[in-house]
């Protein structure tokens, strides 16, 4: 039990921001694009108070992270916190701004990534040991981040991936991909369920962990 609590408080503030902020990045790039419904909702904020979801961002973590650390296992973390509305049609160019509107979400998990991970080089450079509270919480910063970047890049409405690929595609095949919205989840739990989704993470992990390396 000692160790779960542990577990708990270095995982609790790099999840709360990591889930949090993505989805406020969401509402100031559609500002940005002509999009106010965030703005107006008062979901552009840094405070991560008005993104939590009481069940994404809270209950969901901690039965996952109780069940698999009673069950053995390292810990599995898992969430989400409130969309941000957006209004894709109030954007200046829908389609188009669809495109960074969307990846806004995974490049903030990797700025947070950079950013835990020039904590964490600081830290060790000034002699505080690795196994210590707050280069453990910046490792977990670090783990986080990419995981929920990669996540996100997963090409499967309604990930941000989806919609990056949405705007990509010609509008023929672009609304015909979306007709897959519905089921996206669905389709995730499998992939999840059949450990696919661990293939198809792979490359955005490596690709995130290259780039967080170059500060370290």
């Amino acid at each position: 039990m000692n160790d779960l609590i542990q577990t708990i408080t270095v995982y609790a503030l790099p999840v709360l921001f990591a889930i949090t902020l993505h989805e406020a990045s969401h509402g100031y790039v559609a500002r940005f694009f002509g999009d106010n419904t965030a703005a107006q909702a008062g979901r552009i904020t840094l405070n991560p108070i008005p993104h939590i979801d009481p069940i994404g961002t809270i209950a969901v973590p901690l039965f996952l992270l109780f069940t698999t650390s009673m069950m053995g296992g390292a810990g599995l973390l898992f969430g989400w916190a409130k969309p941000v509305p957006v209004n894709w049609s109030k954007l200046r160019q829908p389609k188009r701004d669809m495109l960074w509107v969307a990846l806004a979400g995974p490049a903030s998990n990797l700025v947070m990534a950079i950013g835990w991970a020039i904590a964490l080089r600081f830290m060790l450079d000034s002699g505080v040991p690795h196994t210590g509270f707050f280069p453990r919480m910046a490792i977990a910063g670090i783990w986080v981040n990419l995981v929920l970047m990669a996540l996100n890049l997963i090409p499967l409405p309604p990930l941000d991936g989806g919609r990056i690929v949405f705007s990509l595609l010609p509008n023929k095949w672009a609304y015909q991909y979306g007709r897959i919205e519905p089921y996206g989840m669905l389709i995730l739990i499998v992939l999840m369920l059949t450990n696919v989704l661990g293939i198809a993470l792979g490359p955005f992990l490596s690709f995130g962990q290259k780039v967080v390396s170059w500060f370290l």
